[in-house]
């Protein structure tokens, strides 16, 4: 059976889930049992399976993560939240020099089962140390996974398969997809680790991106089928492990790639995905791939200053227009927009 939440509550639903399934899986992080509960992910945890396995802590990143990582290596499944990505920098150093390792150091007899959830995203001017999307940083670490899920179904069968991994997983939520709705099955459904969805099937170019991108790839190939330029939409819901072989197939479906990223376009998993699709596809392309992607500064705080930064379907359109030497024109997608570029939707009240 199957309902329409959304995809907090899918979240919530999924850690419910992963509990009763498994006594050993505890979630903990600053804010766990906060009235808000994390965008609404943690609420009613700790009445339903008591405060030894569902508690805040301190506001020591570093620290926490480590004892997480403990107690994964010695058989618990710790389910590990930081409201901000940006704060779980402070704890690199345990995550790359230790959990990411500890599987390859002993030969592959030791397992570390944590899932540290992430929340990123932007909006009402949150600035260059609260809004990065670090994603390619994680992924480009050897032991780690790196999870993007973009719609509700994906956000439980992920964080299920995620908590169930005997590796550490890097499980990052975009704050704007935590209120949009979806069917999700209930129980204990799982999505496997390493295998995109094709989101919309077409045939005259490929758009590859993850977590929110796929909602901006789906407004702009609404807006091209109107002008007859049909799009196939791959959602890589995994970073880390890649799915190349639905990347390649469909790429030589319609022998063109425009690859998407919320992170910056240097060094970035679109500018990856583009090189190996260049490498190994050389053949099958039409035209030369391109990557829309946030530029390489600082996101900043004004509003003004935000305006063009990060990338929307505009920018999707005109870029799948050039690369099939159309002109479509933009304003009226512009115009039908109802929200300022920093807010997804009336129900948005600020990052936390």
């Amino acid at each position: 059976m199957s309902r329409m939440i959304t995809y907090a509550q899918a979240i919530r639903e999924a850690l419910h889930e992963a509990m009763a399934i498994d006594e050993k899986v505890i979630v903990y992080g600053l804010g766990v049992t906060d009235p808000k509960a994390i965008f609404g992910t943690t609420a009613g945890l700790e009445q339903a399976f008591g405060a030894k396995r569902v508690f805040d802590m301190p506001t020591a990143e570093n620290a926490m993560t480590g004892v997480g990582i403990g107690a994964a290596i010695n058989g618990i499944r710790p389910v590990m939240v930081h409201q901000r990505l940006d704060f779980f920098l402070l704890a690199m150093d345990q995550i790359v020099n230790g959990a990411a390792k500890w599987h390859y150091m002993f030969n592959g007899n030791a397992k570390v089962p944590i899932t540290i959830r992430l929340i990123m995203g932007r909006g009402w001017g949150q600035g260059p140390t609260h809004s990065q999307n670090l994603q390619a940083w994680f992924a480009h670490i050897p032991g780690l996974k790196v999870v993007m899920p973009t719609d509700p179904a994906d956000a439980k069968g992920l964080l299920l398969a995620s908590i169930f991994d005997e590796n550490p997983v890097i499980f990052l939520e975009h704050r704007w997809l935590h209120n949009i709705e979806g069917d999700v099955p209930s129980g204990d459904h799982r999505v496997p680790l390493g295998e995109a969805r094709i989101v919309r099937e077409g045939s005259d170019v490929t758009l590859v991106g993850m977590s929110y991108m796929i909602i901006e790839a789906i407004h702009a190939a609404d807006y091209l089928k109107k002008h007859g330029i049909s799009c196939e939409i791959v959602d890589l819901r995994t970073i880390s492990p890649m799915d190349w072989d639905t990347v390649y197939s469909s790429t030589e479906k319609t022998g063109r790639l425009v690859a998407l990223d919320t992170g910056m376009a240097n060094n970035s998993v679109a500018g990856e995905i583009v090189a190996s699709v260049a490498m190994n596809r050389w053949s099958s392309l039409q035209t030369a791939p391109m990557r829309l992607a946030m530029p390489d500064v600082p996101e900043p705080t004004s509003f003004e200053l935000t305006r063009h930064y990060h990338v929307r379907a505009e920018n999707i359109v005109e870029a799948v227009a050039k690369m099939l030497g159309q002109e479509v024109d933009t304003e009226e997608l512009i115009a039908s927009r109802i929200h300022p570029h920093d807010v997804p939707g009336d129900w948005f009240r600020g990052p936390f």
